[in-house]
């Protein structure tokens, strides 16, 4: 063998150690298939459209014409959990069944219900009024201590809201008279008109008497003055 020949044989040899070195070392990694290679779909049904999707947290787009597909590669980490959510509605989370294979599609369903809101009741929703009629002109009313005007031709409208803290007393006052306060039994409904009624009479004037004492002290001066008198024209 001549030394040509020797050379060209030991480079043959060396190229081909490196080849199965090559092959014997990326073997393992060739034989798991790239996450990718292979793609499949979830496709997620919900009721409403606009509906946000997201698995495990992550968001995968909105549902339109009621459905949204979703890919994924059958050898990626497998999703666990799907949520469908949207503003004014609630929130549905359900598990993922199984990963679709290449070419396969899974059906998720989602339904979703607007959110049951309670409105509060604000007071002045509803109005209704008190009408409280006296018979004197200036009178000052009151609701539960609450000043709520005075009588102007011999009534006062009180506006008053339904869904309020209802009242249960009125008074009428003025100086001079003897005030009246009576108890509210009837509450007015929306639109409803309640009749008070208030009758105010006049502080009694007190009469100046003389005393006893001094009257009978001035009759007997009176009688002791005519005995004296009488005597006087015996002598």
């Amino acid at each position: 063998m001549t030394p040509e020949s020797k050379r060209f044989g030991s480079f043959a040899a060396g190229a081909l150690l490196a080849v199965l070195l090559l092959v014997f070392c990326t073997a393992p990694a060739l034989a798991q298939p790239p996450i990718g290679g292979d793609q499949g779909w979830y496709l997620v049904h919900c009721n409403v459209d606009g509906a946000q999707v997201y698995f495990d947290g992550n968001y995968m787009g909105d549902t339109m014409n009621g459905e949204l597909y979703v890919p994924v590669y059958s050898t990626g980490t497998p999703y666990t959990t799907y949520s469908v959510s949207k503003e004014g509605y609630t929130t549905y989370t359900g598990d993922v069944q199984g990963v679709p294979a290449k070419g396969e599609v899974f059906d998720l369903y989602a339904t979703i219900n607007p959110v049951a809101t309670t409105e509060p009741t604000l007071i002045g929703g509803d109005i209704g009024w008190f009408v409280v009629h006296s018979n004197v002109d200036g009178a000052t009313v009151m609701l539960d201590n609450t000043v709520e005007g005075t009588i102007s031709q011999g009534t006062l409208t009180v506006q008053v809201y339904v869904t309020g803290t209802p009242f249960r007393t009125f008074t009428v006052t003025k100086e001079g008279y003897q005030p009246y306060t009576g108890t509210i039994t009837q509450y007015p409904g929306k639109g409803e008109t309640v009749d008070l009624y208030a009758t105010l009479n006049p502080v009694p004037t007190p009469t100046t008497k003389a005393p006893l004492g001094a009257g009978i002290a001035v009759l007997s001066l009176a009688g002791a003055a005519v005995a004296l008198c009488i005597s006087r024209k015996k002598f």
